[in-house]
């Protein structure tokens, strides 16, 4: 037990404190709670993976719960995609929520504040109203409709509702300290009025309460007992235990506490950013590979246990800090590396012909399909006189360490032969369009010959021309080059990668045929890549999803 507890984050030492004093386990239930404003990002697997883990620690339930306070930002395709991307994470909730259920409970309770004397109507537009908070260090002015009588605000605040009033003229506000050094606690506003249809109460409503009125009293009517939130809601904890205050009447009593924000280097989670990215084109839309989105991440290639690592990797801190993305790279790489298979594919081809060996022979040649897993077997690839090769692992006449194909040197065809290089053909531009190439016949790989059992320094992945499989290939790489795109507000589209997606197009063998989208492989010697959501029967399309090595880091260096 004694072992168990030095391996605690804080939020666990936090709830394990609460059941030491008697808080019953069976009264536990988390919740993620997000605003359907946008794609969720790698971000939110922080929040998504704290709470629904929290869950399953002590098999408790979690809520998902959509903040829909905000018709003019919201829409249907933003929450299917949220639950698309929670359950791929692997996890599943509990009770489906909309902070919409409440709007009638809020709004009644909003009504008692106001018979309270807690409440009152401003007329004040929001720049008015932020000019007297003033700043910590000076007490705020208090508004001139501050001490309107509770008859006039209640008549005031049902015509809000009733939407006789313009939108930006009309605020109900919090009665609580325009002096407090706690900002959040000059008297908030906690309902707008905004005459937006909304997805699931229509035009029922002309006024919606505000994110710090809404969080904990939704908190509450659900009985969730923790509230676990980002860093920058710390400062809100003072108003969300007042407005809690003021409405809890008996059962759990939520506790709110916060964590560290999980921040990424080379990367953007600012939603109206993204946005940005996305109905500018710079993008190809939320689910875009380059894209920080889980959708976008789970089309680049990435697995969810690999997320899942990344975020173990990290942990749960109380102060904010940088992360670096390569240490998400290195668990997708480490992840894909055990279960990807291996196949060969061609994505700068030059071609090959092999002139001692058969113009109409064709064999069958075994490559294993993952070294790192022995049950994995073997694939046969057919072997012909003409292949292709990458255009990178052939030079005509080659430094000391080049130890690929060049002229009169010899490397072995993975699976296959060794070869060696005897003459070039080239185009107009001097561009090499064919090498010439004679082969050891009883060198084949595997066959236990004298031969097969010869030492070159060089071994390449090849396809068959004739079985080749074509296939167009997106290479990716980080959408900002600079490791804070961030840190200037509008300025983070001069920082976009320029070179951040290359098209090629190549050949694959012909194992490949029947392929799904999703599917990942590792293509040898090049990477790791995923079946794209864009792929057809006749044309495969792959998306490179991390290199075999972090090729970043030695281009920095």
């Amino acid at each position: 037990m004694q072992e168990e507890k030095k391996t605690l984050n804080f939020l666990e030492q936090i709830i394990e404190d609460d059941l030491a004093e008697g808080f019953p386990v069976s009264k536990l239930r988390f919740r993620f709670p997000p605003e359907p404003n946008g794609y969720l990002h790698i971000g939110h697997t922080k929040a998504i993976w704290i709470n629904f883990g929290l869950g399953q620690r002590y098999e408790a339930p979690v809520n998902l719960r959509f903040d829909d306070t905000n018709p003019a930002k919201e829409d249907q395709e933003y929450v299917d995609a949220i639950k698309k991307d929670i359950q791929w994470l692997g996890y599943s909730w509990d009770r489906e929520c909309y902070a919409s259920d409440y709007f009638q409970q809020l709004y009644d309770w909003a009504v008692n504040l106001i018979k309270e004397g807690k409440a009152y109507v401003d007329d004040q537009t929001s720049e008015e109203i932020n000019k007297q908070r003033k700043t910590p260090s000076e007490d705020g002015v208090e508004s001139p409709f501050r001490n309107r009588s509770v008859e006039e605000n209640l008549d005031l605040f049902e015509k809000m509702k009733n939407g006789e009033f313009n939108e930006g003229t009309h605020v109900l506000r919090a009665k609580i300290d325009m002096t407090s050094p706690n900002m959040n606690m000059r008297d908030p506003v906690m309902y707008r009025i905004l005459k937006k249809h909304h997805q699931r109460t229509g035009d029922a409503w002309g006024i919606y309460p505000m994110y710090d009125w809404t969080h904990g009293e939704s908190d509450y009517l659900e009985q969730v007992s923790h509230s676990l939130c980002s860093l920058e809601f710390e400062n809100h904890r003072p108003l969300y235990e007042w407005f809690l205050e003021q409405v809890y009447t008996q059962n759990v009593k939520t506790k709110q506490r916060e964590f560290a924000r999980l921040n990424v280097n080379y990367t953007i989670t600012s939603k109206r950013k993204l946005l940005k990215l996305v109905e500018g084109n710079y993008v190809s839309g939320w689910d875009d590979p380059r894209m920080p989105t889980i959708s976008g991440m789970r089309r680049r290639g990435y697995t969810p246990e690999a997320i899942i690592d990344f975020l173990e990797r990290v942990g749960v801190a109380k102060r904010d800090n940088l992360i670096d993305v390569a240490l998400l790279e290195f668990t997708v790489r480490d992840h894909l590396n055990k279960i990807a298979p291996r196949v060969m594919a061609v994505i700068n081809p030059v071609k090959i012909v092999i002139t001692n060996y058969p113009e109409d022979k064709e064999e069958w040649v075994a490559v294993e399909n993952n070294p790192e897993d022995s049950d994995a077997g073997f694939r046969d690839i057919p072997f012909t006189r003409e292949i292709y090769i990458e255009r990178e692992d052939f030079m005509e006449e080659a430094p000391k360490k080049f130890f690929r194909l060049t002229l009169g040197g010899e490397v072995r065809l993975k699976g296959a032969y060794i070869i060696k290089a005897v003459e070039v053909e080239k185009n107009e531009e001097g561009e090499i369009q064919t090498i010439y190439c004679t082969y050891d016949e009883d060198s084949k790989s595997g066959s236990g010959s004298e031969a097969s059992l010869r030492k070159v320094k060089g071994t390449l992945h090849w396809v068959s021309v004739k079985h080749g499989l074509p296939i167009e290939v997106r290479i990716y790489d980080r959408l900002f080059n600079v490791e804070s795109p961030d840190s200037k507000d509008d300025e983070f589209l001069e920082f976009l990668n320029p070179d951040s997606l290359k098209i090629v197009h190549g050949f694959a063998e012909p194992s490949l045929y029947g392929t799904k989208i999703g599917d990942k492989y590792q293509f040898q010697r090049l990477g790791y890549f995923a079946v794209d959501d864009d792929s057809k029967d006749n044309q495969l399309v792959f998306n490179r999803t991390v290199t075999l090595k972090d090729t970043w880091a030695k281009i920095n260096k």
